[in-house]
């Protein structure tokens, strides 16, 4: 044991005297390590060079010398010049100094000094045309567009991104009508840094106009290749248009016959003549619908429902269901042809409804035939309706018997910047109708019903026109008339009521109508509804989230005669969401009549 002692005193002793001999090296001859790098400029330029700056790659290297650092340094001036440049400053001064560092193994830093100067305005811009777009005389309101619309005029202070962005707008409004194959033939940005002017030049070369020609469908296997024209009505012959290549694919997509649908013009064919490639895939023929759900108006709910998209025998569409909640249960079955060439469908349906219709239950019965064109902006429908309606109050009392039989017609019209998350625009339809009660007597009536909504934007957002910072108001307006002999009985579902999410907050369903001597509540012959509402974004950061926050007022009144309408008030707040599947709507309400709160939730939007 003490000799192995003594033997390892012996080795650290001589490992020590060897580094005691060794030479002392320098701090400043290790190896250097890394940098920082700090930033002095305007905030634009700054963020832009931490972001873009090639320097910025070789902070971390650890075996960077002081020789190459110093090449690295004297690059780094054109960098930044070339950067500073895409924001229109062309004749910044840059200082780009390295401090010394206070002891040799200190981390070594580099700063940049921008002065930005004089930025570069655009002091003429010329947007030319070649090609058949030229001379065409029927091209010349696109001509005039694009010039119009060009997004970088002469005033403006020139940047690369808003060049290249102007140039993209040009290129595509070019290209969406006519001239699918139209490109950008030159373009020059003409800089003088002495003047700190800029001459922008842009000529557009529209390439061959292009007409639609015949459908090329691919993916039919259940279907017929009819069907797919008469769903997309592309007009052969017309001049080709991509929006009416995007209406004919989503009018396809809509239809319920396709799981995907892409249609695009194919450039390579004639152009006076050029194919519309049609590429589906096709929904499975019948599929069943299980939805759970749950409405602060109904509580919780459930549906069945069952869809055959081709009927044996028959060849036209079956849709039934089955829904129940705690204020209604009901049964239908729709049966809807394929479309003719104008987009009319004919259509039949039958519906069995138990409903809570203010203070009564309602057992009614509706048979319905006629036809419909359903359209991205305009809905028209025209059919009989036959009625009838059984109204008890309590088990105990016997029901009311009213029948009706009608001829209507539907119309509606939207006109909406963006569905489902509308922030302008509005939408406006009309329900007309004429009929006569069924029973021991026939007395004539006839029905209106009409509906508003618009929305009004308050300000916008700097970087995207189309967001409203400040918010919107959005206006919602229903009106109807049931016009008939005093004393005649009439289905209660011709008649109206008021109340709940979509109609006046603060308030149940249907929970609006006439008062009765005893206090319960029926349909009366006359609605009227309005609703005043700001909606406001919800900013995060200094960005727009996909919430809302908003207050509305409401007001409702239903009646016999227009001189008993008195409203009801409903006034709160709430929130709205932009949701993956639609918009989520949360409101509390204060019933001024009933003077208390109610909770509102609601989720889609339907005009």
């Amino acid at each position: 044991m003490k000799q192995l002692l003594a033997l390892l005193l012996l080795i650290c002793s001589a490992a020590w005297a060897f580094a005691q001999a060794l030479p002392e090296v320098p701090a400043d001859s290790l190896p250097p390590g890394g940098f920082t790098l700090s930033v002095e400029a305007p905030n634009d330029i700054k963020q832009l060079l931490e972001r873009h700056l090639e320097l910025q790659r070789y902070t971390s290297l650890d075996d960077l010398s002081d020789d190459e650092l110093d090449r690295l340094r004297d690059m780094a001036k054109d960098d930044v010049q070339k950067l500073v440049a895409t924001l229109g400053y062309f004749s910044p001064v840059i200082q780009i100094e390295q401090p010394k560092r206070p002891t040799p193994s200190a981390t070594r830093h580099i700063v940049i000094r921008v002065t930005a100067g004089e930025p570069v305005q655009i002091s003429q811009v010329s947007v030319l045309f070649s090609g058949p777009i030229a001379t065409d005389p029927a091209a010349s309101a696109q001509r005039q567009r694009i010039q119009d619309t060009w997004s970088l005029p002469a005033g403006n202070r020139f940047t690369q991104t808003a060049w290249d962005a102007a140039k993209q707008q040009a290129l595509r409004l070019l290209t969406v009508q006519r001239y699918p194959t139209g490109r950008i033939a030159s373009s020059l940005a003409d800089i003088d840094p002495l003047t700190h002017q800029a001459h922008l030049a842009i000529m557009l070369d529209s390439g061959s106009l292009y007409r639609l020609g015949s459908l090329a469908i691919s993916g039919l296997d259940r279907y017929d290749a009819q069907l797919v024209h008469r769903l997309a009505r592309v007009p052969v012959g017309a001049d080709y248009s991509q929006s009416e290549l995007v209406d004919a694919q989503q009018r396809l997509a809509d239809s319920g016959f396709f799981d995907s649908v892409f249609v695009s013009l194919d450039t390579q064919t004639d152009p006076q003549a050029a194919q519309v490639l049609v590429s589906l895939r096709e929904a499975k023929l019948q599929k069943i619908i299980l939805g759970l759900g749950a409405s602060t108006d109904s509580g919780a709910r459930l549906s069945v429902e069952h869809l055959h998209h081709k009927l044996p025998g028959l060849g036209w569409r079956a849709l039934s269901k089955i829904a129940v909640d705690r204020d209604t249960q009901s049964i239908s079955t729709e049966l809807t042809s394929p479309p003719n060439v104008d987009g009319w469908r004919w259509l039949t349906s039958a519906l069995l409804q138990n409903q809570r219709s203010g203070s009564f239950d309602v057992s009614s019965q509706r048979l319905r035939a006629g036809a419909s064109q359903l359209g991205q902006r305009i809905d028209r429908s025209y059919f009989l309706q036959y009625d009838r309606g059984d109204t008890a109050s309590t088990d105990l009392t016997a029901p009311e018997l009213a029948q009706s039989i009608s001829a209507n017609y539907a119309f509606t019209l939207r006109n909406f910047n963006a569905l489902p998350f509308p922030s302008g625009g509005w939408g406006w339809g009309v329900e007309l109708g004429a009929g006569t009660t069924l029973g021991s007597t026939h007395v004539p009536y006839s029905r209106v019903v009409t509906r508003w909504q618009s929305y009004w934007i308050l300000g916008k957002d700097d970087q995207d026109r189309s967001l409203a910072r400040a918010g919107r108001i959005a206006l919602r307006a229903q009106a109807g008339a049931v016009l008939a002999k005093d004393g005649v009985s009439l289905p209660v579902t011709q008649l109206f009521l008021a109340g709940g999410d979509n109609s006046v907050r603060g308030y149940g369903l249907r929970s609006i109508g006439i008062t009765l001597a005893d206090g319960q509540v029926s349909a009366g012959r006359y609605l009227g509804v309005g609703s005043l509402e700001w909606q406001r974004p919800i900013q995060r950061a200094g960005r727009l989230t996909d919430w809302e926050h908003t207050v509305f007022m409401d007001a409702g009144a239903v009646a016999d005669t227009p001189a008993d309408l008195r409203a009801k008030v409903g006034v709160g707040t709430g929130v709205r969401w932009k949701s993956p599947v639609g918009p989520l709507q949360i409101d509390l309400a204060y019933g001024v009549d009933t003077k208390a709160l109610r909770l509102h939730l609601n989720m889609g939007f339907v005009f």
